[in-house]
């Protein structure tokens, strides 16, 4: 058994950030040929960097890379396996686009995807860097499959490759593992192939392992989400908590899992003031404990400007620190405590 130790209420963030100016430029000279993609490549771990600079700046627990080197979260893992090849520009939502992937062949992973820059980001600091990676079933509803009889043989078979993925970050050092699941509630039909491949994606792992999950009702999935086998949920309670806490009013939440609370709403551009932050994280004392609690964004914040990112992330960690010392005096530890396997 190994345990890791940890301010009371840890921050964190959900994954991305914005890309600054010179890499977006960077990264349209580079899809017209004009650049390499050593030089390109360069350019992300500078904006790599920055983001891990930032953090540590802010006073954040625990940090993330900022998928500088990503495009659509999906689409990366999918241009960096065999089997797939990618579209021309899709419309995910409002002006936003995306490049589909289509499966056009049997899936293989030939190398490692994220261990590269995971040890990086990481050589960069002392405290921990989440390994980031996209869930089986998200990577395949948001494909095109032309090759697979069914989307169940995909997702499992993507599972696998997740699993090789995560099993890789562990090796390399990662506490913890995020497998990010955002279709998982927008098709509560299809709920037991999604728990299935979240199995297959988590075997053998030791680290802590999170999935932040968004959109959708979680209402008609709520029993079975909340068994997947993670150690922590990561749910947008800023945007969603007229949903959220009545469910856990209703139902429960398991006493052995950890919770991250979005506090932030990354699709604005207002930036919160350390008050209203405060005000939920004391939303969230009310329905669980103080050493379950890890508060972090709602969602990735590739949406905002790099001032808007780092002004939201400066308040929250401002109302974390006031919330602490407050419940420090109301007689609770400073730290707590995460026991996980050896």
């Amino acid at each position: 058994m190994r345990e890791i130790k940890l301010p009371i209420l840890p921050t964190t963030s959900v994954g991305s950030f914005p890309k600054p100016d010179y890499l977006l430029k960077a990264r349209n000279q580079y899809a017209k040929g004009l650049i390499s993609y050593s030089t390109l490549y360069e350019l992300e771990l500078k904006a790599t960097e920055e983001v891990i600079k930032m953090q540590e700046e802010i006073g954040v627990d625990i940090l993330v890379h900022g998928e500088m080197e990503r495009g659509d979260m999906a689409t990366y893992f999918a241009e960096n396996l065999e089997g797939f090849t990618i579209s021309g520009l899709v419309r995910s939502y409002g002006n936003r686009y995306y490049k589909k992937p289509i499966v056009i062949g049997k899936i293989r992973r030939t190398k490692p995807i994220t261990v590269d820059m995971f040890k990086f980001a990481q050589s960069l600091t002392k405290k921990p860097i989440k390994g980031m990676l996209t869930g089986p079933y998200t990577i395949a509803d948001w494909s095109f499959n032309e090759y697979y009889e069914n989307k169940r043989d995909l997702v499992l078979e993507l599972a696998e490759i997740i699993n090789q993925e995560a099993l890789d970050l562990e090796k390399a050092g990662a506490l913890f593992i995020q497998i990010d699941e955002p279709a998982v509630p927008t098709h509560p039909e299809e709920i037991n192939i999604a728990k299935e491949g979240f199995k297959i994606s988590t075997k053998n792992l030791k680290s802590f392992l999170i999935t932040h999950i968004c959109y959708g009702d979680f209402r008609p999935i709520w029993n079975e989400v909340i068994n997947f086998p993670v150690h922590q949920f990561d749910l947008e309670f800023t945007n969603n908590a007229d949903k959220l806490y009545p469910l856990i009013e209703k139902y429960g939440f398991p006493k052995d899992k950890y919770i991250a609370v979005g506090v932030i709403d990354v699709h604005s551009h207002r930036i919160e003031s350390v008050e209203e932050i405060k005000a939920r994280i004391k939303e969230a004392l009310k329905y669980f404990k103080p050493d379950q609690i890890f508060v972090d964004p709602d969602c990735g914040l590739k949406t905002r400007t790099w001032e808007e990112a780092k002004a939201k992330m400066e308040n929250m960690v401002k109302a974390v620190n006031e919330v602490r010392e407050e419940l420090i005096k109301e007689g609770y530890s400073s730290e707590i405590k995460i026991k996980m396997e050896a």
